[in-house]
């Protein structure tokens, strides 16, 4: 059926077609299909018209890497306590939850921040360094998430280069309150086996170095220190992803958590939701637990100046006031995963997603990974 309606911001009245409710689950669950450009692009033009001395604010933050070492070297000093403590005792769990899944989170994102070079002022460095932030994860990751990151920001929202994106299987299968809560436990599978399933990037000497330097120091902590500290940093990883505080920023950055009840119709020229109705795809988050991962919560100031460290990105914020705070905000990661598995209106197809046909079967490999 038709139904006209009017958006809230504006006095324009349009007619939007809603799928009626015995429509199939091909209409009736689908992502947010446009066919309008991400936002970030835009935002960053005019916050750069109006305040060029944002420019300014860009580069690397030299202080971030004693920060990262002081973290990693905590997670080996829990890992040696640890080394003949039985795992599934309380003791063990207790300080893998608090420490170790809080550590391995700021590692995560230690990580991210390489990942846009933001730590040393030549690339080749920060992928090294990366490689060696990359330690208490357990597994080699620094290197791939790197090009898979760097499609997330200069594709947002392609359905074939942004792997940030859940796939079609995943928003039948767990768009239920079970499979809801089964993807919150185990959101670090997923955000590290889906990229392989949708777009493959170019194997470098990043990754072998990434691979046998992460294998010789597991083998080494094995060997000294037994099974139990290298579990510790595997459990660590685990927690990090799954029913953690700082957890809730992997949903809280690009999940539509609100006004879900906006109509869809039938996928018509690319899209099912009209430009006015299109939700916002980028929420950021002001609270304290930025404080634990370097930032990340100012997401949408992140996404829109990818190259500003952590240190500077409430700089940012507090210059362009009047283009953030009007941007819809997430108030507590605890409370978005909490609300996004236990709300119905909340499920895994509440993502903004784009076609991205022309670039369907492009040349990955060939992506500028900012190789030294």
């Amino acid at each position: 059926m038709d139904a006209s309606i009017k958006h809230r911001s504006s006095s324009e009245t349009f007619t939007f077609s809603t799928p009626p409710a015995d429509s199939s689950i091909e209409i009736l669950n689908d992502f947010y299909w446009t066919t309008e450009a991400e936002p970030h692009v835009l935002r960053r033009k005019q916050i750069l018209a109006k305040y060029p001395e944002v420019a300014k604010l860009t580069g690397y933050e030299t202080k971030t890497k004693w920060y990262v070492t002081a973290v990693v070297l905590l997670q080996f000093a829990v890992a040696y306590y640890l080394r003949e403590t039985p795992i599934l005792s309380w003791k063990f769990i207790a300080l893998a939850y608090v420490i170790g899944a809080t550590s391995n989170q700021a590692i995560f994102l230690a990580i991210h921040e390489l990942s846009h070079n933001l730590l040393f002022k030549k690339p080749i460095h920060n992928k090294l360094f990366a490689i060696f932030t990359n330690i208490p994860i357990g597994v080699p990751y620094s290197a791939s998430f790197q090009p898979y990151h760097q499609l997330h920001h200069k594709f947002m929202g392609d359905r074939y280069l942004d792997t940030d994106l859940p796939t079609q299987y995943e928003g039948i299968f767990l768009s239920n309150v079970l499979g809801k809560v089964f993807f919150a436990i185990f959101q670090i599978f997923f955000y590290a086996l889906r990229p392989m399933f949708i777009t493959q990037i170019k194997f470098t000497y990043i990754h072998l170095l990434n691979i046998i330097f992460q294998i010789g120091v597991d083998y080494l902590m094995v060997h000294y220190w037994g099974w139990h500290s290298f579990i510790y940093f595997i459990m660590s990883s685990f927690l990090a992803g799954s029913l953690h505080p700082c957890a809730g920023h992997f949903i809280a950055e690009h999940y539509v958590l609100n006004e879900n009840n906006k109509p869809r119709g039938k996928l018509v020229d690319g899209a099912n939701i009209s430009k006015e109705m299109l939700p916002a795809e980028t929420y950021s988050y002001y609270g304290s637990l930025n404080l634990l991962t370097w930032n990340v919560g100012y997401h949408n100031e992140h996404h829109d100046f990818p190259y500003i460290a952590w240190t500077k990105l409430p700089e940012l914020r507090r210059i362009a006031a009047e283009f953030y705070d009007p941007l819809p905000q997430v108030n507590s990661w605890c409370g978005v995963i909490w609300y996004f598995c236990f709300s119905d209106v909340n499920t895994l197809w509440n993502r903004v997603k784009r076609d991205g046909k022309e670039r369907h079967g492009a040349n990955v490999k060939n992506l500028d990974e900012n190789q030294e």
